[in-house]
């Protein structure tokens, strides 16, 4: 980790001109301190200097930097110039690991978006070494992939053990309200990571792995617990079904209690559903979320069917209008019992479309922790928002009119 006075920038927001980093650089632009010293990055200086000039007076004097991700050379040379880089060039499987590796190389800490297991697990076996030993801090999915999920489980697990309530066992995230659109770069990244899985077996089974990103074995498989795609919440009566993002947010959930030696407990168990609600409506409406997702990722798959989807969904660069995200909004409630009976609900919410407005924020302000709290400095390697930012993140996310809250439950 650098010091500030080694590095000619701060921060460099490296795919500037995206749909997503448009978003970002917005967000950095009217909540960076003064004097903090920001670039933004990309592969047109057009488009660059179209996107400097939306931001307004207080990004005009931001450097511009032309920089192709592929262009190893490029890369090295921006990681060594800044303390830390922000990337929101996906899907990462194709385009990211030449930017993680420069950045771990020259103890340059990274943050991105990406909700690709396997992109995470080859930075963690190309990088996480490289990383540690020069002190970069390497940090993956800080957007509504994974920041909820993650901050929402160490949250509480850190509030029951300061409360003597001993360690979390079993643990659900339940996404009780969600509104926002899709953009192409999420179906990109859905897109590249079925391609590659398809032709092996093992990248296959990898994707699936609640393990994936731990360095546990698979001998401790026998730990799951299949559950079907829509199941009965036993405490309240709503019919739930399978969240489309819950495979990948547990694996990110997984490998913080990894990182953290396992302090989450022995007994812990974690999934993500989506509420539907009670009755016969409750039991339809989970059933139809569970086969769209079933669908999409059956789509996906296939290379036929996955020809119809492209012609439908969104691509690359393409995101939601203005007005749909204006309306847009998200709460998780994490709830979580734990070794001696008690139980915790963690809240974490915004008024705010969960895949743009609100990922911007995320993406922002762990960018900013990353170059200005240090209270969030000592760990290296590739990690997770939780185990790189924790607590430091919930307090800026809570200053950006985020619910971040951590209760008993009755």
């Amino acid at each position: 980790m650098s010091s500030s006075g080694d590095r000619e920038l701060d921060i460099v927001l490296v795919g500037a001109t995206g749909f997503v980093g448009r978003l970002t650089a917005h967000h950095l632009a009217t909540r960076v301190p003064a004097g903090t010293r920001v670039a933004l990055a990309g592969r047109s200086m057009v488009r660059l200097a179209q996107t400097r000039a939306e931001l307004g007076a207080q990004a005009q004097h931001w450097p511009l930097i032309i920089c192709d991700v592929h262009d190893q050379v490029a890369v090295t040379e921006l990681a060594a110039r800044a303390r830390v880089i922000v990337s929101t060039v996906g899907p990462y499987l194709r385009h990211g690991l030449p930017l993680v590796k420069a950045c771990a190389a020259a103890g340059t800490d990274y943050a991105d978006l990406t909700g690709e297991t396997l992109f995470v697990r080859r930075s963690i076996d190309a990088c996480s070494d490289l990383a540690r030993a020069n002190g970069a801090r390497i940090v993956h999915s800080c957007g509504f992939d994974s920041v909820p999920s993650d901050l929402g489980v160490g949250l509480t697990a850190a509030q029951a053990a300061a409360d003597g309530q001993g360690e979390l066992t079993t643990t659900v995230l339940h996404v009780r309200s969600m509104r926002g659109g899709v953009s192409g770069g999420t179906i990109d990244s859905l897109r590249q990571q079925m391609i590659e899985v398809k032709t092996d077996p093992e990248l296959r089974s990898l994707a699936s792995d609640p393990l994936a990103l731990t360095s546990l074995s698979p001998a401790h498989h026998h730990r799951r617990h299949r559950r079907g795609p829509v199941d009965r919440d036993p405490v309240t009566g709503n019919f739930q079904a399978r969240f489309v993002m819950g495979g990948f947010n547990r694996q990110i959930v997984l490998r913080s209690n990894d990182i953290s030696g396992g302090s989450y407990g022995a007994a812990f168990r974690y999934r993500e559903v989506v509420d539907a609600g009670p009755g016969p409506r409750g039991a339809l409406t989970a059933a139809a979320i569970a086969a769209a997702t079933t669908g999409v990722m059956a789509g996906m798959y296939l290379a036929p069917t996955r020809r119809l989807l492209d012609a439908v969904l969104p691509d690359p660069g393409e995101g939601p209008s203005e007005r749909t995200r204006r309306r847009g909004r998200f709460l998780v409630e994490v709830v979580a019992d734990t070794s001696t009976g008690a139980r915790y609900r963690t809240r974490i919410g915004a008024q705010r479309d969960p895949g743009y407005g609100a990922t911007a924020v995320m993406l922002g302000e762990s960018a900013l922790s990353l170059a200005n709290d240090a209270n969030v400095a000592g760990r290296a390697g590739v990690l997770t928002p939780m185990s790189a930012l924790g607590e430091a993140l919930a307090v800026r996310l809570r200053a950006n009119q985020f619910t971040v809250s951590v209760s008993t439950a009755d």
